[in-house]
């Protein structure tokens, strides 16, 4: 079993080997560079910019609506037809989202309450721009963002090729920051340049990231900690194993540290899956991160639906794919994941490329209390108050008055007690 590319492993095993997602030593790193930014802002900006090969010295840092058309312009037809059929899809599916949310009003005594739904101001974006860089996250976050009617959104993200551009003009966006790490979410938190204070900061991001994130999280909104990529397969007899070593492929992919697993109903299927991993790899262009990122994961075999479905709820992952011959009746069994995917036919692939749900998802196993980004991280739910009819309002202001007694707030009780005049 040494010699496996997937481990056969428990569940604990698997739950033990996921790393905190912000280690100390990133918070160390991170901690003064927000600072800096956060005291001196453009100045210190543009120096870690140029520190850490962002720009060229003295090169534009800020790149502006007119250099994101031109990208657009640029990109040839069928590429931008692409581009702009996905943003589509996700765009569509943002707008029922924020369709499903709606205006609320209910009576109360001596007149009415309810809630008014407000989409934020400010919006940054954050795209990684690394070993693998990602205009499909500038879509879903800044796309996301412009639906819920956000009205100022910006884009950061490091050395930003054509295509990135292109994907934040098709967005909308304001303008794009050529810098990454934590000196771009300092400078989308407190503002830097034309950059100004948002009031939510989202995407995906190495430790860097994600510790400036946690570091400026009191100061603005933040759509959460992204970790390390999952993927949890959960299949049977009838999986077709090269679908699943294709979709483990695709995850481990990502980055040494991702983690794919196969939770197998048939004790068969991971010996088949296996080979497939192996045959998969050898012409893989990426087989050196997926191999390292396959050490992460494992396979559980479980012997009945019940004790897979319970395996997968203790990995709370980000995401699962169902290869079940009864996909459709084990999917809502489910509790705890970042995003489902329902049949074979139904690869994970095409929620990180557009389908239309949202590809930003909790990891780590916070799925047991977050949902992924949507529509909603961009909106507000206000509430009010109206009452009409003092006299009719009398029960809502004595258990008012009483309540201020039983916590010791006389004012409180007082002020209620004013109205029963």
């Amino acid at each position: 079993m040494s010699g496996r590319l997937l481990r056969q492993r428990t569940v604990a095993e698997l739950m033990s080997r996921r790393n905190g997602i912000v280690p100390a030593e990133a918070f160390a790193v991170a901690a003064p560079i927000v600072e800096s930014v956060r005291v001196r802002g453009e100045v210190a900006l543009r120096e870690y910019a140029e520190r850490f090969g962002d720009v060229p010295p003295g090169g534009p840092l800020f790149l502006d609506r007119g250099v994101l058309d031109r990208a657009l312009a640029d990109l040839p037809p069928q590429d931008r037809a692409r581009l702009e059929r996905v943003a589509e899809r996700i765009r569509t599916f943002a707008e029922a989202q924020k369709r499903a949310l709606g205006t609320v009003t209910v009576t109360v005594p001596g007149g009415t309450a309810g809630h008014w739904i407000a989409p934020l101001e400010r919006a940054g974006c954050y795209a990684p721009g690394g070993r693998y860089p990602l205009p499909s996250s500038v879509l879903m976050t800044a796309l996301t963002a412009k639906t819920a009617g956000v009205k100022q959104v910006w884009v950061a993200s490091p050395k930003p090729r054509p295509i990135t551009l292109a994907a934040a003009a098709v967005a909308r966006v304001e303008g794009v920051l050529a810098a990454g790490g934590a000196h771009a979410i300092a400078a989308m938190a407190f503002g830097a340049g034309p950059v100004p204070a948002c009031d939510v900061i989202v995407g995906p991001g190495n430790r860097y990231v994600a510790a400036a994130k946690q570091l400026v999280g009191g100061r603005v909104a933040i759509d959460m900690l992204a970790g390390p990529s999952e993927l949890v397969v959960f299949a049977d007899r009838t999986a077709n194993p090269a679908a699943i070593a294709a979709d483990l492929l695709a995850q481990a992919e990502h980055d040494t540290d991702a983690m794919p697993i196969l939770v197998a109903l048939d004790p068969a299927l991971p010996d088949r899956v296996e080979a497939e991993l192996a045959r998969q790899l050898a012409t893989l262009p990426t087989a050196a991160v997926a191999r390292e990122a396959l050490g992460n994961g494992g396979v559980v075999v479980v012997t009945s639906v019940e004790e897979g479905i319970a395996a997968c709820d203790a990995l709370a992952p980000e995401h699962i794919e169902l290869f079940l011959d009864g996909a459709d009746q084990v999917a809502p069994r489910l509790a705890h994941y970042g995003a489902l995917f329902i049949g074979g036919a139904s690869a994970e692939v095409l929620g990180d490329y557009g389908a239309g749900p949202n590809h930003v998802l909790p990891t780590g196993g916070t799925a047991r209390s977050k949902g992924g980004l949507s529509v909603y991280t961009f909106l507000r739910v206000r509430t009010w108050l109206r009452i009409a009819d003092g006299a009719a309002a009398r029960p809502l202001l004595e258990d008012a008055a009483w309540f201020g007694r039983v916590e010791g707030l006389e004012a409180h009780a007082r002020s209620a007690e004013r109205r029963l005049d």
